[in-house]
Order: C-alpha cells, then sequence, then structure tokens
C-alpha cells in the first residue's frame, strides 16, 4: 500500500456515508499474537455497519460486498457472523489488503454506502489517526464502534447519562467551559450515574475509560446545543460556515490533547500520590508527571532510582520518542496511552530505548501476545509509585 496521508479522504467519506465504523486494529487481527482468527472483529454493538438485523447465537451468517480501499482498489469481501458453538462475534474477511503485524495499530475506518459497497481506509501515521479521530471528537477510547456523526434526536428514550448531562449543560453560564471543567463534569456524571468512586483505587484502569467516554458523550452534546439549530438553519456564505467549522475543529483538538492528563491527575489525587504535572526539567522541558515532585528532581542528593517519570499521549505509534529527553536524571521512562494495539517491532524499539509502555487493562489483550507480560497496567504503575514513595 503506498504511504499517503487519507484521512481527509476517510473523514469525507465518513460524513457523506450512510454510517461509518472505525477501531485500531489489534495484534489478534494482524496475525501478530501466533493465532489469527482470520479477519478483523467487529464489535458486536456495531453489527448494524455490516449486517440490517443482529446475529442469531447458534447460527452463522454472511454476505458479501464490494469494498474499495483507500481510493484505489476494490475487492470482494466477506462479512461473517460465526454464532455457532463458543463463537459470538463478527468478523471481514477476504481480500483485506496488507493485512500483516506492522498494521498493528492501524485505524480502521469502514464507511457504509449501501448493503453491498463499502469504502474502507488504513490510517496508519499518528498525524493521520489524530486527524481523523479531532475530526469527530475522539479520543482512541472513543474507537471500536459507529462514529457518531448526527445529534440527539427527539424522541427516543433518553438515558440517565443523557439526562445528568443535559441538566449539566441547562446549568451553564458560559459556551463552553474550560478543558478541565470539562473533564472535572464529566468524572462528576459518571461518579453520580455509576457510584462506584472506589474504583479509582480500586480498578483505576477502567475508572479512566469512563470518565473518557462521558466526557466525549458530554462534549458532543454540547456541541449539539450550542451549534445544532445554527447549523441545521444553514449559512449565508462558505466563509460563514469556514469560520463555524474552524471553531468547532480546534475546540475538539484542544480538549483531546488535554482530556487525558486531567483524568491522570485525578486518579494520582484518587491514590493519594506524590507528583507535579508539567514540571521544568533540563531544556526547559516539560514532562506530563514527574514523581514525587520538581525539588527532589532537581536535588541530585535524591535517589534517581525514586524518581519517576510518566508521559501521556492518547496515542503513541509515532511520538512516543519525544519522551526520550524530558528528564535527563530518569532512566526508565514510563508512558501511558489509550492506543490499542502497536507492532511487535515497535514495542522492541521502546524497551530499547527504556521506555515502559502503561495501558488500560482492557486494551493490553489488543497487543502481540509475546509483549503483553512487558505492558504495565494503570494499577500497576499506581502500585509501583506508592511503593517508591513509600520507601
Amino acid at each position: 500500500m503506498v504511504d499517503s496521508d487519507f484521512s481527509a479522504e476517510a473523514i469525507r467519506a465518513a460524513y457523506s456515508g450512510k454510517m461509518a465504523f472505525c477501531k485500531f486494529l489489534s495484534a489478534n487481527d494482524t496475525g501478530d499474537t501466533g493465532a489469527h482468527q482470520s479477519g478483523i472483529y467487529v464489535q458486536k454493538h456495531a453489527f448494524p455497519i455490516l449486517f440490517d438485523e443482529e446475529g442469531v447465537k447458534g447460527e452463522n451468517k454472511d454476505k458479501y460486498v464490494h469494498i474499495r480501499w483507500q481510493n484505489s482498489f476494490e475487492t470482494s469481501s466477506r462479512f461473517i457472523y460465526y454464532g455457532k458453538g463458543t463463537r459470538n462475534e463478527y468478523r471481514i474477511t477476504r481480500g483485506i489488503p496488507d493485512l500483516d503485524p506492522e498494521h498493528t495499530g492501524d485505524l480502521f475506518v469502514l464507511v457504509k454506502l449501501d448493503p453491498e459497497n463499502y469504502l474502507a481506509y488504513m490510517l496508519q501515521t499518528e498525524d493521520e489517526i489524530n486527524s481523523f479521530l479531532n475530526e469527530f471528537g475522539m479520543s482512541p477510547a472513543d474507537t471500536g464502534g459507529i462514529i457518531q456523526k448526527e445529534d440527539l434526536k427527539l424522541g427516543h428514550t433518553i438515558s440517565p447519562e443523557e439526562l445528568s448531562i443535559m441538566a449539566y449543560i441547562e446549568g451553564l453560564n458560559v459556551d463552553f467551559p474550560s478543558s478541565a471543567e470539562m473533564s472535572e463534569a464529566a468524572r462528576s456524571i459518571y461518579n453520580e450515574i455509576f457510584n462506584h468512586k472506589e474504583n479509582i483505587r480500586t480498578n483505576p484502569d477502567k475508572e479512566i475509560i469512563g470518565w473518557v467516554d462521558m466526557e466525549y458523550r458530554l462534549f458532543r452534546m454540547l456541541e449539539t446545543y450550542r451549534y445544532g439549530s445554527r447549523i441545521s438553519k444553514g449559512f449565508d456564505s462558505v466563509e460563514e460556515f469556514i469560520k463555524i467549522a474552524n471553531v468547532v475543529l480546534n475546540r475538539r483538538k484542544s480538549r483531546a490533547g488535554k482530556s487525558l492528563e486531567h483524568h491522570l491527575s485525578a486518579i494520582f489525587d484518587g491514590n493519594s500520590l506524590r507528583y507535579v504535572p508539567q514540571p521544568v526539567t533540563e531544556g526547559h522541558k516539560k514532562p506530563d508527571f514527574l514523581f514525587p515532585d520538581a525539588g527532589s528532581y532537581h536535588d541530585h542528593s535524591f535517589p534517581a532510582d525514586h524518581l519517576i517519570f510518566l508521559g501521556a499521549k492518547t496515542t503513541c505509534k509515532d511520538r512516543w520518542r519525544q519522551i526520550l529527553n524530558e528528564a535527563d536524571r530518569i532512566n526508565v521512562k514510563h508512558l501511558f496511552t489509550l492506543q490499542q494495539g502497536i507492532s511487535v517491532r515497535q514495542l522492541d524499539e521502546m524497551e530499547k530505548a527504556g521506555v515502559i509502555l502503561v495501558v488500560p487493562k482492557l486494551y493490553i489483550k489488543t497487543f502481540p501476545k509475546e509483549k503483553q507480560d512487558s505492558i504495565w497496567t494503570l494499577k500497576k504503575f499506581i502500585d509501583y509509585v506508592k511503593e517508591k514513595e513509600s520507601v
């Protein structure tokens, strides 16, 4: 497949198609686990992208479709639901190009034009991936499902989450709260609905995914409240449309860049960890998190092996190297990400550079099986910090 930036084409297709789906390709999808299951797995709740009706347990069903890949070539591919025996899953098989281990972590985008014709894209670089996710106000945690393009429609059953979000929005006295306020509101709504505040200590991996997902819902609903009626009325000029579109996109990019850091800080506060966000180190570098504090880092009598570095990046296929020179006293650096799946080659490069990947526990299964034991959960990282800070 020729290297090119297909994000703009994928965005246009997602908007123009009847329905769109995206997910990160896992090690299982690309055969990077040693137990390749043939084809791309599609989460059960996203079945409408493949079939009009949900699969029935105990029965298999399939259909053949035409897929145009990267606006370049077409394949006759198969959508199949495996319902017999112990299996209960949907997959896309046959004709998938370049489905090899190096594509682990690519963002796969599938767009439905009609029941028999589809467009598909493999977004390989972080620039492509983030351009696509930012366009729809998504984080990596929001992938793995149908892309939300339409505003909230009246007449459908309102969920408790939506009711709480509506109440919050109606109480705002500004158009959009700050990034930190938005993240705090998402956590508050999540805790109000699910009432599992103890998870911040007992299951932080689940908690941070829940917070990120809730913020996405909150942000999209707030956009609908603020811009829905304006967009439905249309625009008097192209310039007016571009102005509004740029405001929306820039706000989405800004939120995506800060949201993860806000939620990690709340996790660390809830676990009574000593840390400082964005401290200044050598060369005026500013790592995302330093444990226990900046004073200890700059005090060379403080043991270097009790200093801990954590970078935070929503995706890290390419940009993980940016953290390597952000804290010279710390040789082994930790990096938290919402990225789902990275190839063995890239993970080997991280390991040689002294980088330990930290991901939510749920995502570890998307990485190559031989590397899963070397990847830390957020809970493991927190316990490690507690141990160091207790000495």
